[in-house]
């Protein structure tokens, strides 16, 4: 019975072994490998310009029920932010800290706010970027700049993500 059953192990050990080589010597196993040195991750958040940031706090907060963040100025990025939490992502309210904002300039365009752009994660910022120009992806900054959470991010140009301003931000 022992030999039976060392027999049975022995050949259920050399099937497995004939398709882990199958599988790795295949075309389909090797397609699996990302071409790129870096990789996009979850959404981040979502970013919303508001022209009353109180009035946005309070509906997300008071009407809604979210936990809601305090207010924080980000000199550098023209802008305040407030960050909704919502379990899986976040929305990241955004507000004109002086009148040379990005902000600022798109509420003059949209009078009553709205979506302003959308933030995904990137486990290496640097390489993400050094391919993206590669395939003609404009950078809306020559290094990424610290973002709303201490961590690097940077900008793809609307034009070349179909009409959406996409922030990338370190994972």
């Amino acid at each position: 019975k022992k030999t039976i059953r060392i027999l049975g192990l022995l050949a259920r050990f050399q099937t497995s072994a004939l398709t882990i080589r199958t599988l790795s010597s295949s075309n389909s196993f090797s397609q699996n490998i990302p071409s790129c040195l870096w990789k996009l991750g979850r959404l981040n958040h979502v970013a919303i310009a508001v022209p009353d940031l109180e009035k946005a706090q309070s509906l997300y907060k008071d009407v809604l029920g979210a936990e809601v963040s305090e207010t924080v100025a980000l000199p550098e990025h023209g802008v305040y932010t407030v960050f909704v939490e919502l379990g899986n992502t976040k929305l990241e309210l955004l507000h004109p800290l002086g009148e040379k904002s990005p902000i600022a300039s798109f509420l003059q365009k949209n009078k009553t706010g709205g979506m302003h752009h959308i933030c995904i994660e990137v486990d290496d910022i640097k390489a993400a970027m050094t391919e993206l120009k590669k395939k003609k992806i404009r950078i809306l900054s020559e290094e990424p700049k610290i973002g709303a959470h201490g961590k690097p991010v940077i900008f793809l140009h609307p034009k070349d993500c179909h009409g959406v301003l996409v922030e990338l931000e370190q994972a």
